[in-house]
């Protein structure tokens, strides 16, 4: 479960490699341009620019470089030529990269032009629960301990968190141990050791937790149609903390 720190050393470069990727993405303005586009975009940046692989692309029959997920869609939405960004959206988008045969996995929700003051303060505290969460992350901790800071920072500002998904160890699989739940009580579950490497990343609704997967067998959106927003890192536990492999440039860790 836990990585030698060699391992770590190639899990961080992967996770330059895509923090690279979002920065690609963040020079893009979104208006106008379908998921489909974006996907395109993120694929061929991937291949030829980074001579890497998109993780997701072919990972259980997904036939995609990311997963787009805009305003009600909660995860895995699927990206499509129809499905056209307009102000006033936000959209996560989901992006695994693997380089040298390890994969590291992060996401971002976009505003895209002007959205209204409930959709933007939505982004920024699931924003803050996802650091909320890495902040909680050391030797000697649980994972109980990471679950309830981002449990508490949601709830605190009137919002739900997602209890169907959940984060996960990372290597040179997508999906390794342990299962990372973003809800829990303090001092119970697994404890943290050194070199264990995981992905925090919290999906928080404006509305209830309730969520339901769409007919195409991928799509999650929350039942009650209110917006949903997440962001995601791989971090990993270090002798005194925690490492954010993902790091994108110009980001800080919230207090």
């Amino acid at each position: 479960m836990t990585k030698k720190p060699e391992e770590i050393a190639l899990m961080a470069e992967s996770g330059k490699l895509l923090a690279s990727v979002f920065a690609h993405l963040d020079s893009f303005d979104l208006i106008g341009m379908s998921t489909l586009q974006v996907n395109d975009l993120v694929d061929s940046f991937i291949v030829e620019q980074l001579k890497a692989r998109p993780a997701s692309k072919g990972q259980y029959g997904f036939a995609y470089a990311l997963n787009s997920s805009p305003n009600n869609v909660v995860c895995h939405g699927v990206p499509s030529a129809t499905d056209i960004l307009k102000s006033s959206d936000i959209v996560n988008f989901d992006i695994t990269l693997e380089k040298n045969g390890y994969i590291a996995d992060s996401s971002k929700t976009y505003m895209v032009g002007e959205v209204s003051a409930a959709a933007r303060r939505l982004v920024e505290v699931s924003y803050e629960a996802l650091w909320k969460g890495i902040k909680a992350v050391r030797p000697g901790a649980r994972l109980g301990d990471v679950g309830h800071a981002i449990e508490q920072h949601a709830r605190r500002h009137g919002y739900s968190v997602v209890r169907e998904y959940c984060g996960h160890g990372i290597g040179r699989e997508m999906h390794e141990p342990p299962q990372v739940l973003h809800w829990g009580k303090p001092k119970t579950g697994l404890v943290l050791r050194e070199g264990m490497v995981f992905t925090i990343e919290p999906m928080i609704n404006a509305g209830r937790d309730d969520v339901e997967t769409q007919d195409d067998g991928w799509t999650v959106t929350t039942c009650d149609g209110q917006l949903s927003a997440q962001f995601e890192h791989t971090v990993a536990v270090t002798r005194t903390g925690v490492r954010v492999l993902t790091l994108r440039p110009g980001e800080r860790a919230l207090n």
